[in-house]
């Protein structure tokens, strides 16, 4: 039965070919024999959405260095992008993103002048983070949640 199930997905998988790719500023499309001629979208995410994505990774090691005690470095100054970075709907950066982003930064700014209280602030921030997003974008809140520092 695995071997039948196996063979099934190998073929479903070589039956799809690229037969045309276009690229489009905010998708690329490709189509496959197997869905009648149908495109497929592929998600191009926004400037505001990949520096999230950069600022989580950049929380993750910070994490890791508040926890065992090591040197905290520098603020990352590409997290004042998210003043201007572009959003995937324009409409949610209003007076309550720009209150919480500021939150936000002022937690992070605080990680790197006051070390001594580094897991305070660091999740001071994680809270800015989560207070946005359960009014924007509920999607990341779990995600978010493993930031914190216990």
């Amino acid at each position: 039965m695995k071997k039948y199930l196996l063979l099934v997905l190998s073929l479903s998988i070589l039956s799809c070919q690229k037969k045309e790719v276009k690229s489009i500023d905010t998708t690329t499309e490709t189509q496959c024999s197997s869905s009648k001629g149908k495109k497929l979208s592929m998600y191009k995410m926004s400037e505001m959405a990949a520096l999230m994505e950069q600022m989580y990774v950049d929380n993750q090691r910070l994490k890791e260095r508040i926890k065992k005690g090591d040197t905290i470095g520098a603020f990352p100054q590409h997290f004042m992008k998210i003043h201007k970075a572009v959003m995937t709907d324009e409409s949610d950066n209003d007076a309550f993103f720009k209150e919480q982003a500021a939150k936000f930064i002022s937690a992070q700014e605080l990680i790197y002048k006051d070390p001594k209280n580094a897991k305070e602030h660091f999740n001071t921030g994680i809270d800015a983070c989560i207070q946005c997003h359960q009014q924007k974008c509920g999607g990341p809140i779990p995600k978010i949640k493993k930031l914190y520092i216990h």
